[in-house]
């Protein structure tokens, strides 16, 4: 059955993606973007798509908030501001946005009876925590502004399910990377980034040794995190957060030797690009590495892309848009 989705954050990176998933498999698409870190080009091969809806309006005006989950069947909530460093920077203004935004669409969400209210939430939560890998039911204290916004998005969630019977599923991602990842400003994410720097036969600069590692997810998998959440009829299986990974984690130096070997099949000359080493950056934890056993056993989730695989994709496209 075809249904009506709200994507908050739509013209983002995960967002736009998911916009151009579910529209492809027939089901109405509503976007709400404020353009703050999203992009008009993420939506220029569906704006013109007759079930696809855009609304300018800010997830920090509930009257936006209201006005978009009309007629709604599922909100798949991506709209946030990312980035360590920039919460650690204007923890203001991520506060407003990750917790007074989330609790503006989830309000909404509530009052207009949609059927399920899915979040992004993040690995970030999992903070000075230790132990891995890391499993769902067991996290630190957090590390960042940011960190803090994402772990009282899960606690709202699971009060208005208690409170309202709100059927809320929060999917903690991390390190998504794939096509339509923005390249550019000051918090860019490190896999687009890197590409950036290569191809312009520049030296990319990794903070630290390069062994801290990370679960890097493709943005693939976690379009099939989001679908199963919205499909699932397993009562065990909502009102809960889940890991949204590969289930693997690589350091950053492999990281950089996946790409000067993708991208050097383009041009020979990235593969004698020197890499750079700087400080660790505050906030950061050294290792991230996710049990996905929680959302295979109550979702059905089997990610197709490991890291290597999800580069290469990853890399055609940036080669393909970005030069």
């Amino acid at each position: 059955m075809k249904s009506t989705i709200l994507i908050t954050g739509g013209a983002g990176f995960i967002g736009s993606n998911l916009c151009e998933y579910f529209l492809d498999k027939g089901h109405k698409v509503v976007c709400l973007d404020n353009f703050a870190t999203g992009h008009r080009h993420n939506l220029k091969d569906f704006i013109n798509h007759p079930n696809f809806e855009l609304i300018e309006g800010d997830i920090r005006n509930a009257t936006d908030c209201h006005n978009a989950v009309k007629g709604v069947d599922y909100v798949l909530h991506q709209a946030a501001l990312g980035s360590v460093p920039r919460s650690i920077n204007d923890p203001v203004t991520t506060n407003d946005v990750n917790v007074s935004g989330f609790l503006n669409v989830l309000v909404a969400s509530r009052d207009a009876k949609v059927k399920r209210f899915i979040y992004a939430a993040s690995s970030s939560t999992y903070g000075d925590s230790e132990g891995l890998p890391k499993v769902e039911d067991v996290i630190g204290k957090p590390l960042s502004p940011y960190a803090i916004t994402k772990y009282v998005n899960e606690l709202y969630a699971e009060i208005f399910s208690r409170t309202y019977g709100i059927e809320t599923i929060g999917l903690r991602y991390f390190n998504v990377f794939g096509r339509k990842q923005d390249p550019n400003g000051a918090y860019a994410a490190v896999i687009p980034k890197f590409v950036m720097q290569l191809m312009q036969l520049e030296s990319p600069v990794i903070n630290g040794d390069g062994n801290y590692s990370r679960d890097f997810t493709y943005i693939d998998n976690v379009i099939q995190m989001n679908e199963l959440a919205i499909s699932t009829t397993n009562p065990e299986a909502v009102n809960t957060v889940y890991n949204t990974a590969y289930g693997d984690r690589n350091t950053l130096n492999d990281l950089m030797g996946y790409l000067k070997k993708y991208l050097a099949e383009y041009d020979p000359r990235i593969a004698d690009v020197a890499i750079a080493y700087g400080p660790n950056r505050m906030g950061d934890i050294p290792h991230s590495l996710a049990s996905i056993d929680k959302a295979k056993r109550l979702l059905g989730y089997d990610p197709r892309y490991s890291l290597a695989e999800g580069l290469k994709e990853a890399v055609d496209w940036y080669w393909g848009n970005l030069r």
